[in-house]
């Protein structure tokens, strides 16, 4: 299955933002054009961005017809925007390097790729966590 759009994301830039930013942009909702960059950029393909959304796929259609994702999905795809620009910092801004990086099983993850844990809340945690030890150089 290939990625979401061929759009060009050059000018697409995931950014941080905080817990409250991340709250009241979820509920807010986000527009699944930034759905659609940020799953370029990753490379995702459309069944991959459903399950990291924990929605179905024809609710993903959906939401692009609506323009619009729900709260909740909004919340999943900003924590997942938060996670793709901390692994751009880590991989000095190399997008293919994190979406390869994120289908790479890691013995610290019990040998998943990380990419296989984003569909819970705790999941998207141990994975930055991860990141962070990689940015700081600790392995173990």
């Amino acid at each position: 299955m290939t990625a979401i759009s061929r759009q060009q994301h050059t000018n697409y830039q995931p950014k941080r933002a905080s817990g409250f930013t991340i709250i009241e942009q979820a509920q807010q909702r986000v527009d699944t054009q930034q759905a659609d960059q940020l799953a370029n950029l990753l490379s995702l393909t459309f069944k991959e961005l459903a399950l990291i959304l924990q929605i179905a796929e024809r609710t993903l259609h959906r939401f692009r017809s609506e323009s619009l994702l729900d709260s909740p999905s909004s919340e999943r795809l900003l924590l997942l925007e938060n996670l793709a620009a901390h692994g751009l910092l880590v991989f000095d801004g190399r997008a293919d390097a994190l979406a390869n990086w994120l289908r790479y099983p890691l013995r610290e993850l019990k040998n998943q790729p990380p990419l296989a844990l984003l569909n819970t809340i705790s999941g998207f945690t141990l994975v930055d966590d991860v990141l962070t030890r990689i940015e700081y150089g600790v392995y173990a």
